[in-house]
């Protein structure tokens, strides 16, 4: 079965109008957004979400979508924040040690990478070590909880992309080497 990208005309009144938004801000529609609008509630909910209000935020937050992305291997979202990852002052090394779980170059985006590795691989069981280790490095409590719901934003995306198989449309992230 293929899933399509809707198209604005396809869509309901509401998501056209988060369309235009869209094209608005980012100059298209990207095909991750435009395939919520499968459903009437799904796009204006994952949009409020993605824009909530939150204590990790610019280069932080990518580190967490790049790791959670690999973890997920979803080539779409690996796509994006790559590009994102640059737009925000990654280099592209950099980019691919975060997508390992690590960041040597900075120690507390290090203690961030690691957690959000080890939380996403053990699907939130992860080792309380890294957790004090995050804390130690300078991160509060309340990142730690918007870590988390980062980390379940992206999941999100990166389940709809593993179902949907919707075309890619950023550039194709770098093939990541097994040992680095």
């Amino acid at each position: 079965m293929t899933i399509t990208v809707p198209t604005r005309d396809s869509v309901s009144p509401a998501n056209q109008a988060m369309f235009d938004s869209l094209k608005s801000q980012l100059g298209f529609v990207p095909n991750l957004y435009a395939s919520l609008a499968h459903s009437e509630n799904a796009l204006g909910s994952y949009l409020a979400l993605q824009s909530a209000k939150s204590s990790i935020t610019g280069k932080a937050r990518e580190v967490v979508n790049l790791v959670v992305s690999q973890v997920n291997s979803c080539a779409y979202c690996l796509a994006a924040h790559t590009a994102i990852g640059g737009m925000v002052g990654f280099d592209s090394k950099q980019i691919m040690e975060i997508r390992h779980g690590r960041a040597s170059f900075d120690p507390k985006l290090d203690a961030l990478a690691k957690m959000t590795k080890d939380i996403t691989v053990n699907r939130g069981h992860g080792d309380q070590k890294l957790v004090e280790a995050f804390l130690a490095a300078g991160w509060t409590v309340e990142n730690l909880v918007d870590v988390i719901v980062t980390i379940g934003d992206k999941t999100v995306t990166n389940l709809l992309h593993g179902v949907t198989r919707i075309p890619v449309d950023f550039p194709a992230a770098p093939e990541l080497a097994s040992a680095a």
